[in-house]
């Protein structure tokens, strides 16, 4: 399983078949010669079915265990959609909040994941000075605390106590994951790796090293659609596709390197290693990096607002997007008459990445192992760096 300190969204089986390697040079060798993947989620979103707008959006962080600004955000915008409420004075603080907890939830993975990937002590302690300053967030922005709701709060920013969160940010980042400034390509990597300053360096040394540069990579296309009536189309057009999404009729990846593909310490990690584990940790760097600088530029986008107000014709339908941490999330909903909602799906992460045919099955499937317990520790590795929130138990058959 993967560390449970941060509560999981469902949970993730992986069943392998290994199927020996001989020859000289091979002793001990394995493939993995077949790879299962299911995911578990539990399909919570039928509980907003019956409420009313604001209810739903209110309901909707409780009953999701991971990302509950993000969760809550989609659903506002769904329910934006749906009503013919234009927020769109509301969206810069609204990235800024989705943002924050994005770095809530990397910092988590930096002291408890991380080290657990290592073989270490988590550091769950070292997370409260990061929650200190993302809490702020909230206040900094929003008064009232009402940011999150179907036409946004009463925003009246609060520039310097925004930008002293920011900066205690920051100086997390520097003190628990960089030890310095990141990283800005594959040598600099390697130094900064080989320094082991912080965890986060040590597990890039591991990952950098023979056999695990590359390993774990599947020709598995980016999600390359964010608009919400592509997910609306997708969502109310098909029922399965809540379970199991398509893009372009195959599996798709989200999450860090989806975003940061083109980020120059992704693309020189990319050329020297190929698309495999340690693509996807610079991905997570990468995240974390730029972070902070897409928030200092929000911040000094800010300008106050009032909530926003239904000016459409009667209830209908309407899909909700936010980023993750982990990667894109939707939501569509239909209202009936009386303003309730009468039917609701969404899309999240773990579909993406954990679909029987996606970027972990894909990853596993074909690659080489050294045994049993080999196989479940690079299984791991690879959970870990697609979508390290889900608990994940392994098999491995031989």
């Amino acid at each position: 399983m993967t560390a449970a300190t941060f509560p999981a969204e469902g949970s993730v089986s992986v069943r392998l078949r290994l199927d020996s390697r001989s020859g000289a040079g091979n002793m001990g060798a394995a493939i993995i010669g077949r790879s299962e993947v299911a995911a578990r989620r539990p399909r919570a979103v039928v509980a907003l079915v019956g409420r009313r707008a604001e209810e739903a959006v209110r309901l909707a962080p409780l009953l999701f265990s991971l990302c509950g600004t993000a969760q809550g955000l989609a659903v506002a915008r769904a329910c934006e959609a749906a009503l013919g409420i234009d927020a769109g004075t509301q969206e810069t603080a609204r990235r800024l909040l989705s943002d924050a907890e994005a770095l809530d939830s990397h910092g988590w993975q930096a002291v408890v994941e991380w080290p657990a990937r290592l073989g270490v002590p988590s550091r769950p302690a070292a997370l409260r000075a990061l929650r200190q300053a993302v809490s702020a967030v909230m206040p900094a922005l929003y008064p009232g605390k009402d940011g999150v709701r179907p036409g946004g709060g009463v925003l009246r920013p609060d520039g310097a106590a925004l930008r002293a969160a920011l900066d205690r940010m920051d100086a997390w980042l520097a003190e628990e994951v960089f030890a310095g400034p990141p990283p800005r390509d594959a040598d600099d990597l390697a130094r900064w790796a080989g320094h082991g300053a912080s965890d986060a360096a040590r597990l890039a040394a591991r990952l950098l090293g023979p056999g695990l540069a590359g390993w774990g990579a599947g020709d598995i296309p980016m999600l390359g659609e964010s608009t919400p009536d592509w997910f609306a189309a997708a969502l109310s057009g098909d029922p399965t596709f809540a379970s199991r999404p398509r893009y372009e009729g195959g599996p798709a990846l989200t999450g860090p390197l989806e975003r940061q593909a083109a980020h120059p310490l992704v693309a020189s990690v990319t050329e020297r290693f190929g698309n495999g584990l340690a693509r996807l940790f610079a991905a997570r760097l990468a995240d974390l990096a730029e972070l902070p600088r897409r928030m200092e530029a929000a911040i000094a986008d800010l300008r106050p607002a009032d909530p926003s107000m239904a000016a459409g014709p009667a209830p209908g339908s309407g899909c909700g997007v936010a980023e993750t941490a982990r990667g894109r999330l939707a939501h569509w909903l239909r209202l009936d008459e009386a303003g309730r909602i009468a039917d609701a799906r969404m899309v999240a992460p773990t579909d993406w990445n954990f679909a029987p045919d996606g970027p972990l099955a894909r990853g596993l499937a074909g690659a080489e192992v050294r045994g049993r317990d080999d196989a479940a520790e690079r299984a791991r590795l690879l959970v870990a760096m697609l979508d390290p929130c889900v608990a994940c138990g392994i098999e491995v058959h031989e």
